[in-house]
């Protein structure tokens, strides 16, 4: 199996990437999460431009969810759980920009892109993860 012929310098690499891709995936999260929480002006202009309600419950509500899924996928033991809703919140960001037509690259594929980077992370991290997702036999 690909996974026993590992060199313990090649095992160790993988974890040091992957712990600063999930910990850059990390400090997103409670950026995003942080800024919505108090929520600042730009939150609550870009909610209302993309067809929300510009309440600052609401991004209250979206900031400690966000918060949630980041202390979930940075903590060991719930990571993978952290992941899988990090990929649910993230789904509902690119199906708010798909909805308002927002350009494809920088917007639309921006939660694509966070979510390969966290998935990345944990792949790199975790051999459990690098079984439930063989991409080498």
């Amino acid at each position: 199996m690909f996974y026993a012929m590992e060199s313990p310098s090649s095992s160790r690499v993988q974890r040091v990437a992957g712990t600063i891709l999930s910990g850059l995936i990390v400090a997103f999260l409670v950026f995003d999460g942080a800024i919505k929480l108090i929520p600042l002006p730009v939150v609550t202009e870009t909610m209302e431009a993309l067809g929300y309600s510009a309440d600052p419950a609401l991004a209250r509500l979206l900031g400690a969810i966000t918060l949630l899924c980041a202390v979930l996928y940075a903590i060991p033991q719930t990571s993978v759980l952290g992941a899988i809703l990090l990929t649910g919140l993230l789904g509902g960001a690119m199906a708010t920009h798909l909805r308002v037509g927002s350009p494809v690259f920088s917007h639309l594929l921006f939660g694509f892109y966070l979510g390969v980077i966290a998935w990345g992370g944990l792949y790199l991290r975790y051999e459990a993860v690098r079984k439930m997702i063989p991409f080498l036999r």
